[in-house]
């Protein structure tokens, strides 16, 4: 039986999603947690919708897992409820569920949306918000940001923006991308695409920054978007100012035929 579930996560204590030997992972920790309460062997092991980084955050990730029938229909009321006790303070099980047919995390989904937060206060970020928000030494002009991100948006290959995997498509569709600023001197970023690459919005930020510093003109970000392999030139921002907040799906009746779409696409 599929179940699915939703889930969230401060990434400052975690070293990434993926399960690592001797290190503390959203994966591994949850997947432990599941063994337990769903009174199962071992750990049943976990596809997950985005597969953050070491410090990356998320409010809205989603994974599934595949277990024994028996083990839902005995323990399936309780298991939110044993895992709420049982996780961590920095890792919540929002819900569980019988997932729908056709259901996979990573390949059914239609979209992922991050936000990225900066502080470019002359004198620091807020003390309470420091685990999430970057601080940025210089000013940044944020509507000369939002020029460039304009620039990016569309179905390109992002290879310039990001840490190649053998074997897999840089080709990505970005659907929004835009900047605003907000009180107390604090930027975001809202970034929405079918799938990211590894660091490609850290990237994508990085570069913006650039921008908003006044050291390139927003038409850079464009020059370096044809760019055939990662770019040099590209900072890649700190993990800490990310949060995956959103995976969104299709309708149920059309969850298998988007992860048979989208595997196509990657290979």
């Amino acid at each position: 039986m599929r179940l699915c579930l939703d889930l969230g996560y401060a990434g400052s204590e975690f070293s990434g999603w993926a399960r690592q030997p001797g290190l503390r992972t959203v994966e591994g920790v949850l997947d432990e947690a599941l063994a337990v309460v769903l009174r199962l062997d071992g750990p049943p092991g976990l596809t997950v919708a985005g597969r953050t980084d070491a410090g990356v955050h998320a409010r809205g990730q989603v994974a599934h897992t595949d277990v024994p029938a028996e083990a839902w229909t005995a323990n399936g009321e309780r298991v939110l409820y044993r895992l709420s006790g049982l996780l961590p303070v920095d890792l919540r099980v929002w819900g569980v569920r019988v997932a729908p047919e056709g259901f996979d995390a990573r390949f059914s989904a239609i979209s992922r949306r991050y936000a990225f937060r900066i502080s470019d206060d002359r004198v620091g970020v807020d003390p309470i918000r420091r685990s999430d928000v970057v601080w940025n030494r210089r000013p940044l002009d944020a509507d000369a940001m939002d020029a460039a991100a304009s620039e990016l948006i569309g179905e390109h290959d992002f290879a310039a923006f990001c840490k190649r995997r053998e074997g897999a498509s840089t080709v990505r569709t970005l659907r929004v991308f835009e900047w605003q600023r907000h009180a107390n001197r604090l930027l975001e970023a809202t970034v929405v695409a079918d799938a990211f690459c590894h660091n490609m919005v850290r990237s994508l930020v990085g570069a913006c920054v650039a921008v908003g510093e006044g050291r390139r003109p927003a038409s850079w970000v464009g020059d370096v978007l044809h760019e055939t392999g990662r770019s040099s030139e590209v900072m890649v921002m700190p993990p800490h100012g990310l949060t995956l907040e959103e995976v969104t799906y299709p309708p149920d009746g059309d969850l298998a035929a988007q992860a048979l779409g989208s595997r196509r696409f990657r290979g």
